[in-house]
């Protein structure tokens, strides 16, 4: 059993990290024991609680996590600049990060045959800006079209979106998404952690 530490910005990082993360392991025919923290009040607060949470780790006597895993949205920072911010060379389990470019939503919408699987019309890739709140829209106007009414905004079909995505082709849509499903495929391979 693989003990993986979460850390996200808010629900639509966990529903969509924890789908992704639960893809893998099946994937790789390995169990994982999720152990979520998470923020409510935006990047700012990541920052200071994951300094917190880490310190807290560190702290602790026993068994520490076999992965750290850190989401939160680039919103148009970059995903380099965001795991400079976030990187603890220090963090007491090998750390990866979860940042969507520019937001987590947009990752639900890159694969139009799995959305067409969910909801029973698919849906174009989406463009890549910034501007906020944009992909959240964008995801429920996606779904309402189907005839489905989201009552959390869409989010709260990540995993069945996510189970039926192809991965390749996600990842060769967005450089964010190939990166962190990348590093967790890698780490979660026997032997590598």
């Amino acid at each position: 059993m693989r003990e993986i530490a979460l850390f996200v910005e808010d629900y639509a990082h966990r529903q969509v990290i924890g789908a992704l993360v639960e893809r893998v392991a099946n994937d790789l025919n390995i169990c994982v024991r999720l152990n979520w923290r998470n923020t409510r009040q935006g990047y700012g607060k990541v920052v200071q609680e994951l300094k917190e949470f880490l310190r807290d780790l560190r702290q602790q006597a026993g068994q520490q996590p076999d992965l750290i895993i850190v989401a939160t949205d680039a919103n148009c920072k970059g995903l380099n600049a965001r795991t400079k911010e976030l990187n603890d060379p220090n963090a007491p389990a090998p750390m990866i990060f979860a940042i969507p470019d520019p937001h987590v939503e947009r990752w639900l919408l890159l694969d139009g045959q799995a959305f067409k699987s969910v909801f029973g019309r698919g849906c174009d890739a989406p463009d890549l800006k910034c501007s906020r709140d944009r992909y959240k829209q964008r995801l429920m106007e996606e779904i309402r079209a189907g005839g489905i009414i989201p009552s959390l905004g869409g989010i709260e079909f990540a995993d069945e979106i996510v189970g039926h995505m192809d991965m390749n082709r996600a990842c060769q849509a967005d450089k964010s998404l190939k990166h962190f499903w990348d590093a967790l495929r890698e780490k979660l391979q026997v032997g590598k952690l």
